[in-house]
């Protein structure tokens, strides 16, 4: 099932034949109908619901005609992986200028990304809500039975749940309260703010979907192993339960090792670790093993790519030496980034020393594509090539990175390119858009939940739980598969691309002695196991405000060196673990919405 947005959605509801909608207000607040204001009584039977659900699982990739692009992409490459100072904005200062606060900081409540980012959130708890209404008229029509409105009903409190976890992690205050929540009843014109309760109410209708069956016919649905994850993720991100969490999480993986988990794809599939790394983010194995949940792409389907990933059509080598995509050079790694792949016998230097002397990266910055180079020959974590492409390497089947062509603006942000959204060569024309500006927008939809996470997530609550053998385990599988030799980035001659060298974790002594040193060899796995993939931000938030300060500060320290025209006098402060409320939202709502944090 897709992501319907365009003439998908329209044929589903029968929007033009069947209810003469009319265009709604793009600008009411918290109050998006979706294409119009749909009669909700003529909905009231179970294709009519289910076109509902259909939109808005739409909104999961926070994309839509109503002008949400890449500034709400529900992959978080701006608000999870630049702000997590893993990627650079990329490209040239004077592009999407919008985001060059973000990165640095700097943020007002005017920024129009994060009012984008608003509209688009609450666009989608606005359709779950209209599909949870019309649940109701239609049990008392008498139109649908209880059975299916139990699995229409799990399906939108789910999908209402995840829409306000999101808002939640963006907005929140330090009491709980920051966001509005909005169930099928809500006044957008009276609802406030300042409920310290929102986040009981976010994991209770996470929960409501855990009663949904494993099967439920289509990979593009929440299923009872999708709920299980993403109430975890908000036990722990909201209320540090993480006795709770790991019960759910445990559940999802089974209790026979971690190689292959017991919970189940939408579709019944089977979950579990890929057997190689880079296949991960193959768009043909979009909904393979390793993809718990996946939000749905498609291309060439007639909307002109807006089913695509348009969210993150930005984010491709800047268009020279054949790189793919034609455009646009934004969401570059930065070398702190890379750096952190530098292992030693094989396992990361948890103490940070990466980012010293001869442990960093050897990059090409400052160097034309005729100027001779030759890649870093020390050890590093093989991921490192499937998560930036870098100068020399094989990128894909490209052909290797030729360096500063494939770079709008060296000087501003750096020399590498990001990877894992980037399809392949041999797919271009079948699983990208054609006839469109840029072959961008592709089929290779969002991850939103993928195995590792799961087994890494475990471990975190294992290690709070003081379950430290455990927690090593579930790491060392994913270390493990990344370790297959047969998953490394190779060259044309079947060669490994550079000095992959990964090993596993002992069975006694450091990392696993202690918690505190077990908390580190985690966070540092979830970097480079996901990396670039929207999470660092948000888990950086989850580990504590003073521990988000302190790494990003040591971080932006270490890239203000490299790139001060990025960065000036940058600093990170308690303000900055969340992002300001949108001025625009607070003017709409007639001051009932409040600004989250003081001087926004």
């Amino acid at each position: 099932m897709k992501a319907m947005k365009f003439s998908k959605y329209a044929a589903a509801l029968g929007i033009v034949a069947l209810l003469g909608i009319t265009n709604s207000c793009k600008e009411e607040f918290l109050d998006v109908t979706p294409n119009g204001a749909l009669d909700e009584a003529v909905l009231a039977n179970a294709k009519g619901i289910d076109a509902l659900l259909i939109g808005a699982y739409s909104m999961l990739d926070g994309t839509s005609d109503q002008g949400f692009g890449w500034e709400a992409a529900s992959s978080n490459w701006v608000y999870g992986s630049i702000r997590g100072m893993e990627a650079n904005k990329g490209t040239d200062a004077g592009d999407q200028p919008d985001i060059n606060p973000i990165m640095t900081f700097s943020e007002a409540s005017t920024n129009p990304y994060l009012n984008i980012k608003w509209r688009a959130i609450y666009d989608g708890i606005s359709r779950t809500n209209s599909a949870l209404r019309t649940v109701d008229k239609a049990l008392a029509a008498g139109s649908i039975t209880q059975a299916e409105a139990d699995r229409f009903i799990g399906q939108g409190r789910a999908l209402r749940g995840i829409f306000h976890f999101e808002a939640w992690r963006m907005w929140s205050k330090d009491d709980g309260s920051g966001i509005p929540y909005m169930d099928k009843d809500t006044d957008p014109a009276t609802v406030k703010n300042d409920d310290p309760t929102v986040g009981d109410k976010i994991i209770a209708d996470l929960q409501a979907g855990i009663a949904l069956p494993e099967n439920m016919g289509q990979v593009g649905r929440f299923n009872k192993t999708v709920c299980q994850v993403l109430t975890a993720k908000a036990l722990m991100q909201i209320k540090k339960d993480y006795v709770a969490a790991e019960a759910l999480l445990q559940a999802v993986v089974g209790a026979n090792g971690a190689t292959t988990g017991a919970g189940k794809r939408p579709d019944g599939g089977e979950i579990g670790l890929e057997q190689l790394y880079g296949d991960i983010f193959d768009i043909t194995k979009r909904n393979g093993r390793e993809a718990i949940y996946t939000v749905q792409y498609s291309v060439n389907d007639g909307s002109g790519g807006w089913n695509g990933g348009w969210g993150e059509v930005l984010n491709f080598p800047y268009k020279g030496g054949g790189s793919p995509g034609g455009c646009c050079g934004f969401f570059q790694p930065n070398q702190e980034l890379v750096n952190s792949f530098r292992t030693l016998n094989g396992l990361p230097l948890l103490d940070n020393s990466y980012n010293t002397g001869a442990n960093q990266v050897k990059s090409d910055q400052g160097l034309g594509i005729n100027d001779p180079f030759t890649p870093d020959a020390g050890e590093l974590d093989p991921r490192l090539d499937w998560t930036v492409g870098r100068r020399g390497i094989p990128y894909l089947d490209w052909g290797p990175h030729t360096g500063q062509d494939w770079i709008r603006d060296q000087g501003y942000a750096g020399p590498y390119s990001p990877k894992k959204q980037v399809y392949r060569k041999s797919q271009e024309g079948q699983l990208t858009e054609v006839g469109n500006w840029t072959s961008g927008w592709t089929a290779n939809g969002y991850r939103l939940i993928r195995y590792a996470d799961v087994l890494l997530l475990l471990a975190e609550c294992q290690i709070e739980n003081n379950k430290l053998a455990e927690a090593r385990t579930n790491i060392n599988a994913v270390r493990a598969r990344a370790a297959n030799p047969n998953g490394f980035v190779k060259t044309s001659a079947n060669a490994n691309a550079a000095n992959y060298v990964i090993n596993q974790y002992p069975n006694s002594g450091a990392p696993f002695d202690t918690q505190a040193n077990a908390r580190v060899a985690l966070r540092m796995e979830r970097k480079l196991e996901l990396g670039m993939e929207g999470h660092r931000y948000f888990d950086l938030q989850r580990w504590g405000g003073s521990f988000l300060q302190t790494d990003l500060n040591r971080i932006m320290t270490y890239e203000r060196a490299l790139r001060p025209i990025q960065f000036g006098s940058a600093t990170i402060g308690p303000e900055d673990v969340n992002y300001p409320v949108p001025q625009r939202q607070i003017e709409l709502s007639n001051g009932n919405i409040q600004q989250n944090r003081a001087g926004s």
